[in-house]
């Protein structure tokens, strides 16, 4: 399906916004520049510091890019994310303080303090807001929730198109009548945060997979779907743009490239034997996040609670401890369900890679062949 959002594009590939340091300016300006979409992750980071980047891949690539914003969570209880009218359940009381004695041999072990569970709620959303409406980009997407369509519309003004993160056709509907220009369908084996309109601990485990995903989606909408979900391989994103999606997102197969700002643990750990596997949990963020199986998630992931962002504040200074140990068992190894089949490719020549392999596909089909 042409739209504009695909205009901007020739090839229908999204590197997915991976927050945390992942997806620097380098990577974003590769993927551009081989005709994908490269995309700045904003979440974390300060309204400068998003600033900072966005000028800094200008300066790399003049091809259009996206920034993605983190949606404010509701405070407790009973506040909305948007026009799901869909509030956060609140975490039992005292839930925040026993996990975090339950983490204070962590804390021993890498020699740091908890972080405050107190630090905010909204990860500096109205004043990165004012920076894109000043300084427009050609796309911004939002992740855990939906922004309200005053929200959009003043993106739209400013030149900018929008993308919102759903993972039920039912948020996909909110989505539309928010009035964004395009809706991510996240299935439940993508690698990092779910975006869910609201957190609640029926969410863990629950998702639907991306192909099943992206056909409700396809139906219940009318504006373009951007599938994303543990896509690796070119036959795969054929596979979604068969079943209705106008472009795939990949982020676990951008993750291993040199462009990176992964560390370098987090990216020998996708193909190491020793993280056979991933979960969804809540051991790092208190929301449901899907990271490869290590020490800290399998020994703190049952007692988490669903309490995001404080969880994030509170175990931040024990991930950055655990990755300048250099201990794998102690980070954040977020990857999608198929992390084994990365590939260690600079990410221009993965974009023309994945190309090469959806043309494949095609010309098999066409022939009456399986496509391998």
């Amino acid at each position: 399906m042409s739209s504009a959002l695909t205009d901007l594009f020739p090839h229908p590939i999204v590197q997915a916004p991976m927050a945390g340091g992942v997806s620097v300016p380098q990577l974003a300006a590769a993927v551009s520049e081989a005709g994908g979409l490269g995309f700045l992750a904003a979440g974390y980071k300060t309204a400068d510091g998003m600033y900072q980047e966005i000028k800094q891949l200008r300066g790399l690539t003049s091809r259009p890019f996206g920034v993605n914003l983190f949606m404010p969570q509701p405070e407790y209880p009973g506040a909305s994310t948007g026009p799901t009218g869909a509030a956060n359940a609140a975490p039992p009381s005292g839930a925040v303080e026993v996990y975090a004695h339950q983490l204070a041999g962590e804390a021993a072990w890498y020699e740091t303090e908890l972080g405050d569970p107190d630090s905010g709620r909204d990860d500096g959303y109205d004043a990165k807001l004012a920076v894109l409406l000043d300084n427009p980009v050609p796309v911004v997407s939002f992740h855990f929730g939906v922004p309200g369509r005053d929200v959009l519309d003043s993106l739209r003004r400013a030149g900018t198109l929008t993308l919102v993160t759903a993972t039920s056709a039912e948020e996909a509907l909110a989505v539309e009548r928010a009035g964004a220009d395009a809706v991510i369908a996240q299935g439940v084996e993508a690698g990092g945060h779910q975006g869910t309109h609201r957190d609640i601990p029926e969410n863990d485990g629950s998702g639907i997979g991306l192909l099943s995903l992206t056909a409700q989606i396809r139906e219940a909408v009318n504006i373009p779907v951007v599938a994303a979900g543990g896509l690796m391989r070119g036959s795969q994103i054929a596979a979604v743009l068969a079943a209705g999606a106008s472009a795939a997102q990949l982020g676990t197969a951008f993750l291993a490239t040199p462009e990176s700002g992964a560390n370098a643990l987090h990216k020998q750990a996708l193909t190491n034997p020793l993280f056979a596997r991933t979960e969804l949990t809540r051991a790092f963020s208190g929301r449901p996040a899907r990271g490869l199986v290590n020490r800290f998630l399998r020994e703190h992931g049952p007692y988490a609670p669903a309490a995001y962002p404080e969880i994030h504040h509170l175990t931040s200074p024990l991930r950055k401890a655990a990755a300048k140990a250099g201990d794998a068992q102690g980070m954040a190894l977020w990857a999608g369900q198929g992390h084994r089949m990365a590939r260690e490719l600079p990410a221009g020549q993965l974009v023309e890679v994945l190309l090469g392999e959806i043309d494949a596909v095609r010309t098999a089909l066409s022939d009456g062949g399986d496509g391998r």
